[in-house]
This record gives structure tokens, C-alpha cells and sequence, in this order.
């Protein structure tokens, strides 16, 4: 029966993006790169951080790009992504210095 399953799984926390998405009180940048360094504390090893989706559509994830800037301190230590759903978020994205891009 459990032939076929992958002898590997890989979980990635998305709250900081799909969870932090609809809250309707702002939550401040510092708050966020809190939020996602904790997580990383707690061992997770692959965090998407945000989306680069525009800012007229989710409000809340406007600031994906000074998140990102504000992780320098988890490079090489877990593998951090954004929710790129256009063009002009892959723009975005790749001045973002993220390690990988959710499609």
C-alpha cells in the first residue's frame, strides 16, 4: 500500500503569507520579519515569507519586498519563498534575494 509514496516530504510553512493575507489590522513589517524569524527558530526549514502580488489586491502583503530585505539573517539557514503570481512580481521577487519562487 506505501510502495509508492515519496521516501521524502518537504512542509513549508505559508502563514506568514496565506495566513497573515486577510487579517484586516495592519500588521507592521518589524512584526512580520518577528513572526518569520521565530518560525525558523522553531526549526522550520522553508518559510514563504510573502507574495509579490499587488499591493491594490492584498493590501496586507504590500511590503513583501522590505520583509524580505529584513531576513538577511536566515540566509543559508532555511530556504525562504514568495508567491509570485505575475510578471511583474517575478520583477519584484528577483530584486528580493529569495531563494525560491511559489508558482
Amino acid at each position: 500500500m506505501f510502495e509508492s509514496l515519496p521516501e521524502k516530504v518537504r512542509v513549508v510553512e505559508v502563514g506568514p503569507r496565506d495566513g497573515l493575507q486577510n487579517e484586516e489590522k495592519k500588521i507592521e513589517t518589524a512584526g512580520k520579519i518577528e513572526l518569520i524569524e521565530k518560525l525558523a527558530d522553531a526549526g522550520l526549514g522553508h518559510i514563504e515569507i510573502s507574495s509579490f502580488v499587488s499591493p491594490k489586491w492584498i493590501p496586507q502583503l504590500a511590503d513583501a519586498s522590505d520583509v524580505a530585505a529584513g531576513l538577511t539573517s536566515l540566509k543559508g539557514k532555511v530556504v525562504t519563498s514568495a508567491l509570485v503570481p505575475n510578471e511583474k512580481g517575478y520583477e519584484r521577487f528577483k530584486e528580493a534575494n529569495l531563494d525560491q519562487a511559489a508558482l
